[in-house]
């Protein structure tokens, strides 16, 4: 049986910079450090330092990086050609859901009381919830793997 294989990519929004909170270095030892904890190997790390209300006047803007905007997604996609149509965005707020389906992800909440703005929309609407991220993968490696047997039965077949 094939198994699927699924880049591991964090976007992430680190506003901090912007309001002077830490330096846009600091960001590297937390790359670093998620690269330690994580079971898979990450295949990219991408942030937006920036805030409109920022107090640093070089990260003071609107961009196109900023989740709920799907920018960080899509720079991601181009640099490691990632399908987003065949990917999914896992978030912890609704501003993660909404940035997946606007780059044309599928989105999944984890639910652990993060989210503190439930204004819902089509697009802040995940396409499934779980409590934490072993869940969430979980749940993406049932639903892959059943369609992917719907749309290919030989995959349900032991090689």
């Amino acid at each position: 049986m094939r198994t699927p294989f699924y880049a591991l990519v964090v976007v992430t929004n680190q506003s901090g910079v912007a309001r002077g909170y830490f330096p846009e270095t600091a960001l590297t030892a937390v790359e670093q450090r998620l690269r330690s904890l994580l079971p898979a190997p990450l295949q990219g790390f991408y942030y937006c330092p920036h805030a409109p209300q920022g107090n640093i006047p070089a990260y003071v803007q609107t961009c196109d990086c900023r989740k709920p905007a799907p920018g960080l997604l899509l720079r991601a996609a181009a640099e490691h050609g990632i399908d987003l149509e065949c990917s999914w965005m896992i978030g912890d707020i609704l501003n993660d859901v909404e940035a997946g389906h606007q780059a044309g992800c599928r989105s999944i909440l984890i639910d652990n009381g993060s989210q503190t703005e439930w204004v819902l929309t089509p697009r802040r609407v995940p396409d499934f919830k779980a409590i934490d991220l072993s869940l969430a993968a979980d749940y993406i490696l049932q639903t892959d793997t059943h369609a992917a047997k719907q749309s290919n039965p030989t995959l349900a077949q032991p090689h």
